[in-house]
């Protein structure tokens, strides 16, 4: 059997396919075998409010089609174009890898795997907004 295999803490949420799932009162191991379902572990997502830079909004907008709010052909163009002027900014090595894999990913409609490959780039651009605030 092979596919994502999710590790929940007592209580934990996740949303797959537009349902929350709440775990019980232990933690658990889910075997989610189905590929291409979509998945988002709700602790690890961003809010509205908190899209508030480049990359954050790459991953809201990613979010938003692993929530079933918004359908993959609709977000292709517009996060194509993200990742695009996200790659004018991010010229290291390690981003433009991160990057390579968010856009083929999502050219796979692998929404999964481009969010995961663009919340790499969470701590970078944490560390030039720090800089540039300075």
């Amino acid at each position: 059997m092979s596919g994502l295999v999710l590790k929940l803490s007592p209580r934990e949420r996740v949303l797959i396919n537009g349902a929350v799932i709440e775990n019980g009162e232990r933690r658990s191991r889910l075997s989610i075998v189905t590929p291409q379902a979509n998945i988002l572990r709700l602790r690890d997502a961003i809010h509205p409010e908190e899209a508030n830079t480049p990359v954050r909004r790459a991953c809201y907008a990613t979010q938003l089609v692993l929530s079933g709010d918004v359908s993959p052909e609709d977000a292709r163009l517009q996060l194509l174009r993200r990742l695009e002027e996200l790659s004018q900014v991010f010229t290291d090595p390690d981003s433009r890898s991160a990057l390579a894999r968010a856009t083929e990913a999502l050219l796979q409609d692998n929404h999964y795997q481009t969010l995961k490959s663009l919340r790499a780039l969470l701590p970078r651009e944490d560390r030039l907004l720090a800089h540039g605030s300075q």
